[in-house]
């Protein structure tokens, strides 16, 4: 079975001759390249009774690896079940245009945060609004910055609870079959981020480069600005999910997750890459791309994020000060709301790594599959970096 290792494996070295790659790049290339193999070191799993023996190497754990991050992704639906709050929540996506892809680029760790913080504003500024809800809500974002096609198509989606809790303390739920009026949110996150865009590159703060490497005009800015105010800027709105587990099951395939998983890879040779894809503008249907090795680690390489940058972010009744004071509190305005008797929700025992590596893999991986005896470990070195 190809892997997105083995397109690193062929042709990075090949890539990085032909081309810049930032020092962070580098290293996501390294962390892949090596994970689960003899350079990373392991251990080998034996079995004393009947024999059998099989090495077990290192994950490299780092965010960008296909392979690193089930673990990772279960143990965070688990915590995020306990947090939510019981109230159905809507899936809302809010992207930028196209024609900013060049500019976030040239400046990601600026831009990318204030796609946060533009989006997050927006929509507090709305729900706040007695016009449209007045109360605070609870909401998280999470950052993707890619297409299906691995294009760079940086897009918020944002989890949002159905309801909150108004100045004097009581619960309200939102109104109508949907979170907010997309064209309003639309506009008003439109304004937003294309307004801190120019206070940005006024201050000195943004950089915006043509092909060739040098700075444009500032006319040139300007006149990208004015173009993407013309734009309707998407956002997509999904109707309520039946609850916050619902949510959180659901949304799991969106957060610990990179550009594209290793079951999408098709098939790996020294030259090009195919994997599957959905074109949207086909209604969806699932195709095969076909790209040569280069082509594919360029693409895969624009999603690195910059060092310690926070893809998952927390609002509102969600915010992460004083949450668990605060979430319990909200639920007795819920109580309240729907005339139950308010009570402490009953914290389930979280999930160990070990026990969701049993539910996934349906076995016990300390167990020698042959006989089912217990199998004892011996370290095994790193293998030297050739």
């Amino acid at each position: 079975m190809s892997e997105v290792q083995d397109v690193f494996l062929k042709s990075f070295e090949k890539f990085k001759n032909n081309n810049f790659v930032s020092l962070m790049a580098q290293k996501v290339a390294k962390a892949i390249m090596g994970c689960r193999t003899a350079s990373l070191g392991g251990h080998v799993d034996a079995c004393p009774s009947c024999g059998y023996s099989r090495p077990s190497y290192n994950s490299c754990r780092n965010r960008h690896c296909p392979k690193c991050q089930t673990v990772k992704k279960e143990r965070w639906i688990g915590k995020r079940k306990e947090d939510m709050l019981e109230v159905k929540h809507f899936h809302t996506v809010l992207t930028i245009p196209s024609e900013l892809n060049a500019l976030v680029l040239q400046n990601p760790r600026v831009l990318l945060t204030l796609l946060f913080s533009a989006a997050a504003t927006a929509v507090k500024e709305l729900t706040e609004s007695p016009k449209y809800l007045g109360a605070t809500i609870g909401f998280m974002s999470i950052l993707h910055t890619w297409g299906s096609n691995l294009s760079f198509h940086p897009h918020i989606h944002m989890v949002v609870t159905a309801g909150g809790i108004t100045p004097d303390g009581f619960w309200k739920d939102t109104r109508g079959k949907y979170f907010l009026p997309v064209k309003v949110l639309s506009r008003l996150f439109r304004g937003k981020f294309l307004a801190e865009c120019r206070t940005l590159y006024d201050k000195g703060e943004l950089s915006y480069k043509g092909d060739n490497g040098n700075a444009l005009s500032h006319r040139a800015f300007g006149d990208l600005l004015d173009s993407c105010y013309q734009k309707d800027w998407v956002v997509y709105a999904k109707e309520p999910f039946g609850g916050a587990e619902g949510a959180f099951e659901y949304l799991g395939r969106y957060t610990h997750r990179i550009a594209i998983s290793n079951s999408r890879i098709v098939k790996v040779d020294d030259n090009s890459t195919t994997f599957t894809w959905k074109d949207y503008k086909d209604d969806g249907k699932r195709k095969e791309m076909t790209l040569s090795n280069e082509e594919f680690l360029r693409r895969f390489l624009l999603h690195v994020l910059p060092y310690g940058f926070t893809r998952i972010r927390h609002y509102g009744l969600y915010s992460s000060r004083s949450k668990t004071a605060r979430l319990e509190l909200y639920r007795m305005a819920l109580a309240l709301k729907h005339h139950k008797n308010p009570s402490k929700k009953k914290k389930k025992q979280a999930e160990t790594p070990f026990e969701i590596v049993l539910r996934i893999l349906g076995r016990n991986p300390s167990l020698c599959p042959k006989c089912g005896s217990s199998l004892n470990q011996e370290a095994l070195a790193r293998a030297s970096p050739a």
